[in-house]
């Protein structure tokens, strides 16, 4: 079963890079493969994402002239190629973010090269593309998300606290909520209101919403659900990737982007401008989901903990399992609220509505080892989010308010990169710009 899946995804990737592969594209399979080889959290997967893409985004836009840029425009001579300014912006970003694949990176920008004709025009263009990955890489060089503040334990029930089967996993990246924004104008500027709107830990566990949102994911999520449904089953894996080996799941929203731009035959210039903005706008769903999850009044247990200790929340509508199980073989080891997933899902699918309108179907895989079924097909950018966020709940790690506080905080984000970052120069002007 598992070889005829990977058949599958195999016949996906060679239908849709064959039909409209440009350097881009190849630059951000390049991106993914590193995930993949990598592993590691969101958070900084998404932060070189960013940094990938806008490098990218930057030396052939200022090549084009045609948008606003990130930052600023860079001196680009006339005739200069944007393929190798492209290319060689990604090589550099990826070779300093990840020194020991540099070998992967010098064999992927000879191949790029070699496409391009010898001469003047590639010469600028190389030249172009490390003045802007020398830009991007010190415009983030101190952006806070190298702070890796210590994070007390509590003892009290509903806070976060280590789960099974690894009772030691360190919890990731505490102090990323707190980083630098790349689109927004503070961290907190899509915050979400609270686990159904409350602001301590005593109100939501003593609330009668909480306990059919616990009750909710035991049924749902557990390892040997008696009500979840095949088809819940899955989705909860097709949209998983929380294993290292896998594109996690930024990956595999990038992966969506590469499938519609084949379907769209976008340009190179047209891909730049794309995988920038999912990309800026996913790093900053990065920095919503932890601001919420480290840096509000309720840093919330996983299900698993709050079903296993059910007995401690004061709840008369929770009643305690103390072998529950999800059916992830794993929870995730961070705080509940919100629902990282949800987060990134929602600000990837409003770029794509915003650039291409909702209503696209696209046709997708996955790198999840747990999912055997085929690619999925979905007829709007919303729909896959929407599923994406439920998704968590079937798999036992979030509850409902996890996914729905999530998904809304990136979908308001997401409208709101389209709307303020890299626009088309005529807009600009008349607008006003808001990024100096």
């Amino acid at each position: 079963m598992g070889k005829w899946r990977w058949t599958w995804a195999a016949a996906m990737v060679l239908v849709t890079e064959g039909a409209s592969a440009d350097v881009v594209t190849d630059w951000n399979r390049v991106y993914l493969d590193t995930i993949r080889a990598t592993g590691g959290p969101p958070c900084p997967i998404s932060r070189a994402g960013a940094m990938l893409h806008v490098a990218i985004y930057e030396a052939v836009n200022s090549i084009d002239r045609t948008h606003e840029p990130y930052r600023t425009f860079l001196a680009a001579p006339p005739g200069a190629s944007r393929e190798a300014a492209a290319a060689q912006a990604a090589h550099d970003v990826l070779a300093q973010l990840y020194p020991a694949r540099r070998v992967v990176y010098d064999a992927a920008l000879a191949a790029s090269l070699a496409a391009v004709a010898p001469g003047p025009a590639r010469d600028a263009g190389v030249r172009l593309g490390r003045l802007s990955a020398e830009a991007i890489m010190a415009e983030r060089a101190h952006d806070g998300t190298e702070e890796e503040p210590y994070y007390p334990l509590g003892g009290v029930a509903g806070q976060w606290q280590p789960t099974w089967p690894d009772y030691s996993a360190v919890p990731f990246n505490p102090g990323w909520g707190a980083s630098t924004p790349w689109t927004m104008i503070t961290a907190d500027q899509f915050r979400p209101r609270g686990p159904l709107n409350k602001r301590n830990l005593t109100g939501l566990l003593h609330s009668r919403g909480y306990a059919d949102q616990v009750n909710e994911v035991r049924a749902l999520g557990a390892r040997h659900s008696r009500v979840r449904t095949a088809d819940q089953t899955a989705i909860a894996f097709f949209w998983a990737n929380d294993v290292d080996g896998t594109y996690k799941p930024p990956g595999q929203l990038n992966e969506i982007s590469r499938v519609v731009s084949a379907q769209r035959g976008l340009t190179v210039s047209e891909n730049a401008r794309m995988f920038a903005l999912i990309n800026l706008a996913m790093a900053d769903a990065g920095l919503v989901a932890w601001d919420a999850k480290y840096r509000t009044g309720i840093d919330l247990w996983r299900p698993i903990s709050a079903i296993r200790h059910a007995d401690e929340d004061g709840n008369p509508h929770t009643a305690a399992d103390p072998a529950w199980e999800p059916l992830n073989p794993f929870t995730p080891p961070f705080p509940s609220y919100v629902s990282g997933h949800a987060t990134f899902a929602a600000a990837h699918a409003a770029v794509m509505a915003d650039l291409f309108g909702d209503e696209t179907t696209f046709t997708v895989g996955t790198d999840d080892p747990l999912y055997v079924g085929p690619p999925r097909t979905y007829r709007r950018f919303s729909d896959a989010a929407r599923e994406n966020a439920l998704s968590r709940i079937y798999l036992g790690v979030h509850f409902r308010f996890d996914s729905d506080d999530g998904a809304e905080a990136g979908d308001a984000l997401g409208h709101f990169a389209t709307a303020e970052m890299l626009r088309p120069l005529r807009r600009a002007s008349e607008t006003g710009r808001r990024r100096e």
